[in-house]
């Protein structure tokens, strides 16, 4: 997706955008626009207010200054056809694999036979087949965020919000979870905004980074990735990979250490 539709074929627009809790400012005057079909990584140093950031665009929150809009309509609560992949899974401990993926479903009023019918899908989609009656408890911290990310799934969501959905999983399982986010997002393409710490994963992932810089935070930089899809094992050993990569880990990592030492 060229620059032209970001600008006129917004699924997602922020503008003038700030939050501030009591005194303290947490981001101010941010504006982008996501497109559909468009993966939007965000990334910047700690404390910076991504995750903040993911729960205004889910409504979760509501901004200090500015605007969200999803498709014109100004976002001022959680709305349809948003779904949130978090961080440490989400799941139900008391629901099985299979329970846990139907729950957005329930909620949208699907019958039984609906249910019945979709979430085998998503169970095949995500690789959980076997596993439909397990607890949470008993399969691994990959597979429960394989779960977690069904769950958002089957309910179609025309945004997907992820935040940091790899981080709570060992380096390995990491990897293999965010090639298999990039097969399912080919399969099913939706516009999606993914906040990560790693920037490894934010150029592997996205069509474009946004990079959150200052405290209060604000856009620093968006940089197109111009990487070719499907995106696989050998994008990693691309030159060009290895540039942007450079480029962002080089505009994030001074301000990265100074903010190891503020409180």
């Amino acid at each position: 997706m060229n620059n032209e539709e970001h600008l006129t074929k917004p699924r997602i627009a922020m503008a003038g955008a700030g939050k501030r809790f009591g005194k303290l400012q947490v981001f101010r005057d941010v504006e982008f626009a996501v497109g559909e079909r468009e993966v939007l990584a965000i990334i910047g140093p700690s404390g910076c207010g991504k995750t903040t950031l993911l729960r205004c665009i889910d409504g979760l929150i509501p901004l200090t200054e500015g605007e969200i809009t999803m498709e014109g309509s100004p976002i001022t609560d959680p709305r349809e056809g948003v779904a949130m992949v978090f961080q440490h899974f989400g799941l139900f401990p008391w629901k099985t694999v299979f329970d846990n993926i139907a729950y957005g479903l329930k909620l949208a009023g699907a019958s039984r036979a609906q249910i019945e019918e979709k979430v085998p899908d998503y169970v095949k989609l995500v690789g959980l087949s076997g596993f439909e009656h397990y607890y949470p408890y008993q399969i691994s911290g990959g597979m429960q965020q394989r779960c977690g990310l069904a769950r958002a799934l089957a309910v179609e969501p025309r945004v997907l919000l992820m935040d940091e959905p790899f981080g709570a999983v060992d380096a390995q399982t990491r990897e293999i979870l965010q090639f298999e986010m990039l097969r399912i997002w080919e399969a099913r393409p939706t516009t999606m905004v993914f906040v990560t710490h790693a920037i490894d994963e934010a150029v592997l992932m996205g069509d474009r980074v946004l990079v959150l810089k200052g405290r209060p935070s604000t856009v620093h930089e968006i940089v197109e990735v111009d990487l070719p899809r499907p995106r696989d094992r050998g994008t990693l050993l691309l030159p060009r990979f290895a540039e942007l990569r450079e480029h962002v880990w080089s505009t994030l990592m001074k301000e990265a250490r100074e903010a190891e030492f503020q409180v």
